[in-house]
Parts: C-alpha cells; structure tokens; sequence
C-alpha cells in the first residue's frame, strides 16, 4: 500500500531590511532536530496552502501575514511542499510555547546569511531547498 502525501506549506518572511526569518526547530523535532528552517505547517484537508501558510503564521509566530508570491514547490517521495512569500501585517514573531498541539520552534532570528539553510536543505528540508535554489546557492553536499 502506498503511503499518502504529505502536503506542507512554507512562508518566506523577511523584515524591512531585507533580513530572512528563520526558525530553529526543537531538539527533539522528528524530522529535523536543531536546524534553521523556514516557518513551516502541514496542510490540513480542505484546506489550501495559502490558509495553510497563514495558520502557520498565526498559530507558530503569533503574526498575521498576508500572503505574496508563489516561490516554488519541491516534491521527494511522499513529501510536496509549496512556499510562499509573505508579509507581516500585525504583530511581532515570536517562539510560541503556549499551545501544545502546535509543533514547537526553539528559537528564531533575522539574518542576511541565507547559509544558516544549508544543514536543513542537506538534511532533506523541502522548504530550505526551494529558497537556496532561488537564492542561486548549491546546497548538495562536498565530497
């Protein structure tokens, strides 16, 4: 039996000096432990990938975000993610810990050095893979 695909969505948010938000996932993250990624959610049925992305937004940073453009999809074995631009219309992001039903980021920060993406890619991050490859950056391991 086949396994059904996991539809998730990524949010690229950047600050008014042009600086990339970036989250760190929790050490016991099963996926990928204590790597910078980009804000992320699972897309729920019936639901589409821009509501998916402003979820994600509200429930994991405490933000409100409008949605922009479409940045690309990634797809491996029975993984899709689709990321997407957005813009912070309310609020300051922040590391929620107050719900736990929503997957916990332990950090975050702002940075200008789309590198702090290239452990996550290597590991197989859908969403840091789409975002260095538009940044024009190789994330395929050295030999």
């Amino acid at each position: 039996m086949t396994a059904p695909t996991v539809r998730s969505v990524a949010i690229v948010i950047k600050d008014d000096a042009g600086r990339l938000l970036v989250v760190k996932r929790d050490d016991k993250d099963k996926d990928l432990p204590g790597v910078w990624g980009l804000p992320a959610a699972t897309i729920r049925h019936g639901e589409s990938p821009e509501q998916a992305a402003i979820r994600a937004a509200r429930d994991k940073l405490g933000v409100t975000v409008r949605i922009g453009r479409f940045t690309g999809e990634e797809t491996i074995g029975h993984r899709d993610l689709h990321e997407y631009e957005a813009e912070i219309v309310e609020g300051t992001p922040s590391v929620r810990q107050d719900d736990p039903s929503v997957s916990r980021y332990a950090d975050l920060q702002y940075t200008d050095d789309p590198g702090i993406l290239l452990e996550a890619a290597r590991k197989g991050s859908l969403c840091s893979r789409i975002y260095l490859r538009n940044a024009g950056l190789d994330f395929t391991p050295r030999p």
